[in-house]
């Protein structure tokens, strides 16, 4: 058949829709099924309408229509839906066929279904995809991983509709097995701790400067304007803008109830099987769960006390160190998300390359900065580099805005404003650089009430020694 499609999509949602028309826009002719088929109809008499979109009703007609060997993009919620699609699907297809998982499949469910289905000869990947509505229409980041012989067939397709960032495709391949999706699920878990150090600063200037969204609002233009130059932060300046209803802003109007959809928990899981202490996202997803006890808040809110939230000192200067706060945690947590990906390189085997990962989230991607820049070059130059602290680059930047740092988080606590993000940041970059820590102290003790042995500073590591200390 000379119409058949080129690729296939499932799940016409708002990303896969976005996506079919930006695969539209590039060349490609792609087929599309929805499990409620109304939305096929709908979406060729209105968006798609005009272009060489290829509506199907039933899966048959659906994998009829594609050329071999068959790429099939799964654009559907995360879980038993997957899998119950796979389970559909498998029976349809041939060797050689392509899977690919575009949701927020979590990393070890799709390294099983990569070694499933090669042992029927289908190629499987996990296919992480970032940028939201808009990415995904005009070039989203792409983090594909998984069966490696499915990458040749698919690597035009992949960069041509990914984001560009200084002549580079933000869509590259990550790594086999579940490699895709786990740097997926880490540059979600970023994004929460990028999330809640810009919501600590909002809070301090809200409830210790007494300062209005309005007023608010200049404060991260400006800061867009600079180091903090990020997707994240601009947006934030567009919210502090927006009016509701009686002109109030709209966000003073949203319920202080923070959602979530699995893969920050999933990081922090993934940082403890690795054992790699990745705080500012666990105190970011904690901050969530804290946020939903809004019934239990507001009841503590009248029995516990508190110093007063004000902060009397002068705001521009509290603003400015505010910066350098929030541009020091920004380091470390990407520092800490690094440092999961190289323990999962080593644990895992997998081929994760930082300079290429950092590389595909500099555009199209939720977490897209000028930072991001910084740290693609760093790892460039230095690909062994051990911490994104280490690089000369960072340590120097992070030396500077140490003073800062500090001081907005002393105040916070002072006002007895939280700074979940801001605060385990600082207290892990404490921890690093502390050529000794109070461990000696927590092993004696371990060693006191169940004979778990210690090491000695002045016998080689691996020499294990026990104390009776009654």
């Amino acid at each position: 058949m000379t119409d058949q499609a080129d690729i296939g999509l499932i799940g016409l949602g708002v990303m896969g829709r976005n996506l079919v028309l930006n695969m539209d826009d590039h060349g490609y002719r792609v087929a599309v099924f929805n499990r409620t088929t109304e939305r096929v109809d709908e979406f060729l008499a209105g968006e798609a309408a005009g272009t060489k979109v290829i509506g199907t009703h039933s899966l048959e007609e659906f994998v009829a229509s594609l050329g071999r060997p068959r790429k099939i993009l799964l654009m559907i919620t995360a879980g038993k839906p997957v899998e119950d699609q796979i389970d559909t699907l498998f029976p349809m297809l041939d060797r050689g066929d392509i899977i690919m998982d575009g949701g927020n499949s979590l990393y070890s469910d799709t390294e099983r279904r990569v070694a499933e289905l090669a042992e029927h000869g289908i190629h499987f990947v996990g296919m992480g995809i970032s940028g939201g509505e808009d990415g995904a229409r005009y070039g989203p980041s792409i983090m594909p991983g998984g069966s490696q012989g499915a990458w040749p067939l698919i690597k035009d397709l992949v960069q041509d509709i990914a984001a560009d960032a200084e002549g580079e495709p933000c869509g590259d391949w990550v790594g086999s097995g579940g490699a895709g999706h786990f740097v997926k699920m880490i540059h979600n878990g970023i994004e929460y701790g990028d999330i809640q150090i810009i919501a600590g600063a909002y809070d301090v200037m809200k409830r210790g400067l007494g300062m209005t969204a309005t007023q608010m609002q200049p404060v991260f233009v400006k800061w867009n304007e600079g180091r903090l130059d990020s997707y994240l932060i601009d947006i934030t300046a567009t919210i502090l803008g927006v009016a509701g209803e009686d002109n109030v802003p709209l966000v003073d109007q949203i319920l202080d109830v923070a959602g979530q959809k699995g893969s920050g928990a999933w990081t922090v899981t993934a940082s403890m099987d690795e054992s790699i202490p990745t705080t500012l996202v666990a105190e970011a997803v904690y901050a969530r769960f804290l946020s939903s006890m809004v019934e239990e808040r507001a009841v503590a809110a009248e029995v516990l006390s508190g110093p007063p939230n004000a902060i009397t000192e002068d705001a521009a200067d509290v603003i400015d160190d505010l910066e350098d706060a929030v541009y020091a945690s920004k380091i470390v947590s990407y520092a800490q998300g690094f440092m999961l990906f190289r323990a999962a390189h080593e644990d895992l085997g997998w081929e994760l390359e930082p300079g290429t990962i950092a590389a595909l989230w500099r555009a199209g991607c939720i977490i897209r900065s000028q930072f991001l820049n910084e740290i693609t070059t760093a790892y460039r130059i230095r690909p062994d580099v051990p911490n994104l602290l280490l690089d000369p680059f960072f340590s120097e930047a992070i030396s500077e805005a140490e003073p800062g740092w500090r001081r907005s988080v002393a105040r916070a606590v002072s006002a007895g404003i939280p700074v979940p993000a801001h605060s385990s940041a600082l207290a892990f970059y404490d921890g690093y650089r502390s050529a000794r820590l109070p461990a000696n102290l927590i092993q004696a003790q371990r060693d006191f009430f169940g004979a778990h042995t210690y090491e000695l500073i002045d016998r080689p590591r691996g020499e294990f020694f026990h104390s009776e200390w009654g």
